[in-house]
C-alpha cells in the first residue's frame, strides 16, 4: 500500500501535538515526543520561543528521525530558517511573523506552512494568502498565550463552515479532555492540545484519550 503524502496527512489530522519548551525542560524533549507520538497525534509542532533560530533548528533535527519512524509531520514554529535547514515538513508563522508567499520562498517546494488566527477575519486572509492549515485561537485564556484573551466557541462553526471547508482549522488555546466535548458541540473538527498533553502523569495515556474523544465525535 502506498504511504500517504504529506497533504493527505495533513487532510487526515485530527490531533496536533506541540513539545512546547515553556513546559518542558530541554531534557525531556525527546521523552515527551516520543510518548505524543505513541499516544497517536497527528501532526507535532516544535516550539521553542526562548530559543534562537539556530538552536530551534538543532532541536528540531533531534526530532526529525523521531516523527520520520512514525510517520508523523514535524512542523517548526516561528522559524522559517530552521524549517529550511532542518529538513522538516512545515513552519507554523503567527500573525506578525511575515507573508506566507515570503516563507514559501525560502522552502522547498511542498513543505507544509500554517498561519494562526484569532479571529474569522483572519482565518479568511489566511485561507487568501495560501496557507495549508491555520490555528484558530485561543478558544480559552492559557498560559501560553499570556495576557491573551480567549476568544471563546461563539465564531468556531462560521469558521469551520467556511474557511474549514478549503482547509484544515485546528482549534487552540486552554482546549483539555474536560472541555473538549463543549468544543466539538460547537463546531470543532481539528484540535491543538498543549499542556493538557504535556502536564499529565502519563502523556501517551492522555493523548490516546483524546484520539478515542476525538473518534466518538465522528
Amino acid at each position: 500500500m502506498k504511504a500517504p503524502t504529506l497533504v493527505e496527512k495533513l487532510a487526515a489530522a485530527r490531533l496536533y501535538g506541540i513539545v512546547d519548551l515553556g513546559y518542558l525542560a530541554e531534557e525531556d524533549l525527546e521523552r515527551a515526543t516520543r510518548a505524543l507520538l505513541a499516544g497517536g497525534v497527528d501532526l507535532l509542532q516544535l516550539r521553542a520561543k526562548n530559543y534562537d533560530e539556530s538552536s530551534s533548528c538543532a532541536l528540531a533535527t533531534r526530532l526529525l528521525p523521531l516523527c520520520r519512524d512514525a510517520g508523523v509531520p514535524l512542523i517548526v514554529n516561528d522559524f522559517v530558517g530552521a524549517a529550511r535547514d532542518s529538513g522538516v515538513d512545515g513552519v507554523h508563522l503567527g500573525q506578525d511573523d511575515g507573508a506566507l508567499s515570503e516563507a514559501r520562498g525560502r522552502l522547498d517546494p511542498g513543505v507544509l506552512v500554517g498561519r494562526s488566527t484569532h479571529s474569522p477575519e483572519q482565518a479568511r486572509a489566511a485561507l487568501a494568502e495560501g496557507a495549508d492549515y491555520i490555528g484558530f485561537g485561543p478558544l480559552f485564556p492559557t498560559p501560553t498565550k499570556l495576557g491573551r484573551p480567549g476568544i471563546g466557541l461563539e465564531d468556531l462553526a462560521t469558521v469551520q463552515g467556511t474557511v474549514g471547508l478549503r482547509l484544515p482549522v485546528f482549534c487552540i488555546g486552554g482546549i483539555k479532555p474536560s472541555n473538549l466535548a463543549e468544543v466539538l458541540a460547537a463546531g470543532a473538527r481539528r484540535v491543538v492540545i498543549v499542556s493538557g498533553l504535556l502536564q499529565a502523569d502519563d502523556i501517551a495515556s492522555r493523548t490516546r484519550e483524546v484520539r478515542e474523544l476525538l473518534a466518538d465525535s465522528g
